[in-house]
């Protein structure tokens, strides 16, 4: 009995000291694990980095998704990070990371503004004043020179870095460049991101870099712009790096960093307040070995807006195409008995709501690759037919006869000049015979002076386009008048439009006067009236303008402002931001005389086929199952080579919805034009209903 108590007793004293055992190396362990915490936290770092803010997406007018943003991954250097490491030669990390991002095709990202290869010289005419303010500021904080050359520059670089004296000149550079990116972050009070070395980098490659184990070099997501279309490039515009100048006067009061990109041309810098997000930091804190502790977001990036254009990237489509088609056609055959043509160069069509002022087309030829623009920004450049120039809104080219029916209008309303008066075009113009001036019709001139348009009243001149009508109803009126009326209809005029843009001029006094300022030929006299009427003399308009006009007469003198601006909406489309509304921008009071001349006008331009004397339009819409109102031109621009060419119109005439501007360098015949326009009428008015149905589609569903 007692030995087995005395058994009981040892069992039990065992089991509390196994116990006892236990929970001092659960404790020891725990100790130890703590102190090794202790000891990570003590070497860990902490840093910040901006989280961009995703763009908003542009989109047409049905929703159709015209840019948007693509996931990428950028290879970044953290340089408090990087300088950090211990018993690392920092510059051989460079030096391996560098020669891996050539394995690897990748190419580093430095603003390091000094040639790479000897006599070393200065890029800075290459490099963004952003970045010359911060070149400049990074040889202050070291005490150098600002004046310092380049040569001694490198030199000095070398030494401060200790880079080897055996190493090839190749590398000692390519490390300088990168190093100089770290190093100028490390400058006090510079506003400047973490150092992007190389971005958008494939998963493969990424992984390749991620396996150097490089303390400081890290990958971050980011965005790309995506192009979805081919169409529309100088509307749609791209981004890129602002200046110093414009970060200074706009966007440091707007709270964006000196790196920022911005909208840069198009609607994606005319829209930049709704598509640029706010960017968010992150912060992460990591040991001395690069093992993530903790992230956390010290502010969340919010995406920008999404913004719907007034453009139908189909129409869009037809139009760019018809016009490219039509000039290079003129290029290779001509036009006419003399094929005209051949020397065409460049061309713009812009197609507008007629009720709203909505820009449904904005198209200007040549063109160019948005995807590709920052790639092919060289050869672009020095194309002789100027891709990268918006013909549409910056180009100011002579009317020519579409201007007649501002002459026509002042003529009825405003001396009385009625639609039915005849006037006999007797080829020559020959009232001023004697200064040896004797402006003709183009009928009189292309014939060698063996047909004229006869007797004909105003209807019938606007339809056969006779300048010798309009030379009679041009000394009628009084200039001030016809200056009036064309300034209502927005010729030389701002538009509205949103874009940068050229308002021109039109011919009158003033005009003249300052144009020729200080000569013998100062004065407004009789031949500039004469030129003036029929759309000659010092008038040069964009085909925006000329748009803008044509809507104007469609609407019986009421002009919209032009836009190209629809809706704004949130970035994951749940919310309507903001909503265009038309805006009246001017209105003209025209009579009714005065509506039935230039109306019936027109559309005798369009519908009449007569064998002789026939609409100049009539070739290519005579036979569409609706009505249109069109006018053509050919206008002498004095730069040699062919007359350009123009060519206006709305539809249905009698209830027009839609108007047309199109325009050709040296296109020869305004009358050509039509085959465009009609390739656009067809494609409108086959999805006519699309444009009755398109207010709520993708949004707040």
């Amino acid at each position: 009995m007692e030995r087995r108590a005395r058994f009981r007793i040892g069992l039990f004293v065992t089991l509390i000291l196994a116990v006892m055992a236990l929970f001092t190396f659960r404790l020891y362990k725990l100790q130890t694990a703590q102190n090794e915490e202790s000891l990570r936290e003590a070497d860990a770092i902490t840093y910040q980095t901006t989280v961009k803010a995703s763009r908003g997406e542009l989109l047409d007018r049905n929703g159709t998704v015209l840019v948007t943003n693509r996931a990428s991954y950028n290879v970044m250097i953290i340089h408090t990070v990087f300088f950090s490491q211990k018993n690392q030669d920092l510059n051989q990390s460079v030096r391996n990371l560098l020669n891996l991002c050539d394995q690897l095709g990748i190419e580093p990202i430095t603003t390091f503004p000094v040639t790479s290869t000897r006599p070393y010289a200065y890029t800075l005419d290459e490099t963004s004043s952003v970045y010359q303010d911060y070149f400049r500021r990074f040889l202050r904080s070291r005490g150098w020179d600002t004046d310092i050359t380049a040569q001694t520059l490198v030199h000095n670089l070398r030494r401060a870095y200790e880079i080897p004296d055996d190493w090839p000149e190749e590398d000692v550079y390519r490390v300088i460049s990168v190093r100089y990116e770290i190093s100028l972050r490390a400058v006090d009070n510079m506003p400047l991101d973490n150092y992007t070395l190389a971005e958008d980098v494939s998963p493969e490659a990424l992984a390749a870099i991620v396996e150097l184990g490089i303390p400081g070099v890290i990958v971050e997501t980011a965005t790309v712009r995506e192009y979805k279309t081919p169409y529309a490039a100088h509307i749609l515009g791209h981004t890129g790096d602002m200046s110093l100048e414009e970060y200074q006067g706009i966007y440091k009061e707007q709270g964006y960093p000196m790196n920022a990109v911005v909208g840069r041309e198009g609607v994606e810098l005319a829209f930049e307040e709704y598509l640029h997000g706010v960017d968010g930091v992150k912060q992460t804190t990591i040991t001395a070995d690069g093992e993530i502790l903790s992230q956390t977001y010290l502010s969340v990036p919010q995406p920008g807006a999404n913004v719907e254009l007034t453009i139908d990237i189909d129409l869009q489509a037809v139009a760019e195409e018809a016009l490219e088609r039509v000039i290079l056609d003129l290029r290779e055959n001509g036009v006419g008995t003399h094929q005209e043509g051949t020397d065409a160069e460049g061309g713009a069509v812009v197609a507008m709501d007629v009720k709203t002022g909505e820009v449904l087309v904005c198209a200007s030829y040549p063109t160019y690759d948005l995807s590709t623009y920052h790639e092919d920004f060289n050869q672009l450049n020095e194309d002789v037919y100027k891709p990268m120039y918006n013909r549409a809104l910056l180009g100011t080219y002579p009317p020519g006869s579409i201007y007649k029916m501002v002459t026509a209008i002042t003529g009825v309303d405003y001396a009385s000049w009625g639609r039915y008066a005849p006037v006999t075009d007797e080829g020559r113009y020959t009232k001023y015979e004697e200064y040896g001036y004797t402006p003709a019709c183009y009928i009189y001139t292309s014939t060698n002076g063996a047909a004229t348009h006869g007797t004909v009243n105003m209807m019938e001149a606007i339809s056969v386009s006779c300048n010798y009508y309009f030379y009679e109803v041009g000394l009628a009126v009084a200039t001030k008048d016809v200056d009036y009326v064309a300034m209502k209809l927005g010729l030389g005029e701002p538009t509205g439009i949103e874009l940068a843009e050229n308002t021109g001029t039109r011919a009158n006094e003033e005009t003249k006067a300052e144009a020729y300022y200080g000569t013998d030929s100062a004065a407004w006299n009789e031949g500039d009236k004469l030129q003036s009427a029929i759309g000659q003399g010092l008038n040069a308009f964009t085909p925006m303008q000329m748009a803008c006009y044509t809507a104007a007469l469609a609407n019986d003198g009421t002009r919209y402002s032009a836009t190209f601006l629809r809706r704004v909406v949130s970035w994951d489309f749940q919310e309507l931001l903001e909503e265009n509304s038309p805006e009246i921008a001017d209105q003209l009071e025209i009579s009714e005389e005065a509506l039935l001349a230039y109306h019936e006008g027109m559309v005798m331009a369009a519908t009449d086929t007569s064998s002789f004397n026939g609409g100049t339009a009539q070739k290519y819409l005579h036979d569409l199952p609706y009505t249109v109102a069109a006018k053509t031109g050919t206008a002498q621009h004095g730069s040699g080579g062919s007359d350009n060419a123009s060519f206006v119109c709305f539809a249905p005439a009698e209830d027009p919805q839609i108007a047309i501007a199109i325009y050709v360098e040296k296109g020869a015949q305004g009358g050509n034009l039509g085959q465009i326009a009609r390739a656009i009428l067809e494609a409108y008015f086959s999805q006519e209903s699309k444009y009755e149905t398109t207010s709520g589609e993708n949004i707040l569903n």
